[in-house]
């Protein structure tokens, strides 16, 4: 078969998953209509576009928790009034990034397609698909991690939540595995952790990897073949 995941290239994973433009902005729009005044996604998007681009730059220049919307309102042209049209504080766009990086990352990861894999099959999608949306969305992924520390503690607790479901994905895997005979068991929980820590290297040391001239199909194959062998499995 031609189409993620079953082919594993970063192409098929962007003819699937179309998470930049004008759908991710949709996406954004549905995840964050109910706290806005504007529910015309037509009328909505092109200010969201503004309004979450400009927040990543200002974050990336001053900080989250340095960064006013006094700011964000000179930056993306919108007046005062018109920004709290789309956001009533920092801690509604701040919420509002989280949830759509959390929402995505399940709409991948849990897709039927990716489930009904093989246990190799499917930690090498769990895996590769989650360092191409960081590719794609990498202005996400960084503020959640870097700007954690400026966000409420509802907030921070739903950031390690997600981290935590992730590892809870990556262990039901390797338990199937054991279940089918591929893969050891031998401190699974554990072994999750470390996989998902190396998956985050990724996303905050891209500029190392890049010195180093490492592609990210490189990388994420290091990273299957790495757990893959922590497993007792061959890499594929």
């Amino acid at each position: 078969m031609d189409q993620w995941p079953h082919d594993i290239s970063l192409d098929a994973f962007r003819k699937t998953w179309v998470l930049e433009g004008e759908p991710l902005w949709l996406r954004v729009f549905d995840v964050h209509r109910d706290k806005m005044q504007i529910k015309n996604p037509q009328i909505a998007v092109g200010n969201l576009e503004k309004i979450f681009t400009c927040t990543f730059q200002l974050a990336n220049a001053k900080g989250f928790q340095a960064m006013s919307l006094r700011d964000l309102s000179r930056d993306t042209g919108i007046s005062m009034g018109g920004l709290y049209a789309y956001i009533g504080s920092k801690d509604d766009l701040a919420g509002a990034i989280a949830e759509v990086l959390r929402t995505t990352l399940d709409a991948v990861l849990s897709d039927q397609a990716v489930l009904s894999l093989p246990p190799v099959q499917r930690l090498q999608a769990i895996l590769y698909g989650d360092l191409y949306m960081n590719d794609i969305m990498h202005s996400w992924y960084y503020f959640c991690y870097l700007e954690s520390k400026g966000l409420s503690p509802e907030q921070r607790e739903a950031a390690m939540q997600m981290e935590l479901k992730f590892d809870e994905r990556l262990r039901n895997t390797f338990e199937a595995g054991v279940v089918t005979g591929e893969f050891k068991a031998d401190r699974l929980t554990l072994l999750a952790s470390n996989t998902t820590a190396m998956l985050q290297q990724w996303y905050l040391k891209r500029w190392k990897f890049s010195r180093q001239g490492t592609r990210i199909e490189d990388y994420a194959q290091f990273v299957l073949d790495t757990t893959l062998s922590s497993l007792g499995h061959h890499a594929v």
